[in-house]
């Protein structure tokens, strides 16, 4: 099996919480590679990799279920993150990217922890499936 028919495959099975997850680290990965390319002054790779990983942001505001409260907390910090992004991106200033890098790591930690205690919940205490 080839590794893009690995990860179509992973991404045809995996839950919305693992999704979710996934989105969370291509976020991750496109701000790190952005902020590389900054460092090299590699303008358009800068550009392409930051609007990659705001593209995940509007993703995860789009799908947010806005029935449930967290959601009005969660929607302002999204928001602010991309806003911060395209502000790195125009002023090319990597301390901006540290910072959404920063907060998006918390999501995926706090996310990570979420899928964790539910499958611990849903498969006894190994948490394995």
């Amino acid at each position: 099996m080839s590794i893009q028919a690995y990860q179509n495959n992973s991404v045809e099975t995996a839950s919305p919480g693992e999704l979710t997850l996934m989105l969370y680290n291509g976020c991750i990965k496109f701000i790190k590679v952005a902020g590389k390319a900054m460092e090299n002054n590699e303008i358009e790779k800068k550009n392409t990799h930051i609007q990659k990983a705001q593209k995940i942001i509007q993703e995860l505001m789009v799908t947010m279920d806005q029935q449930y409260s967290l959601t009005q907390e969660i929607m302002p910090l999204y928001d602010y993150m991309n806003r911060r992004l395209m502000e790195a991106n125009t002023k090319n200033d990597n301390e901006i990217l540290d910072e959404v890098l920063g907060l998006v790591e918390e999501f995926r930690n706090t996310w990570k922890q979420v899928i964790l205690e539910a499958r611990k919940a849903q498969y006894g205490q190994g948490g394995n499936a």
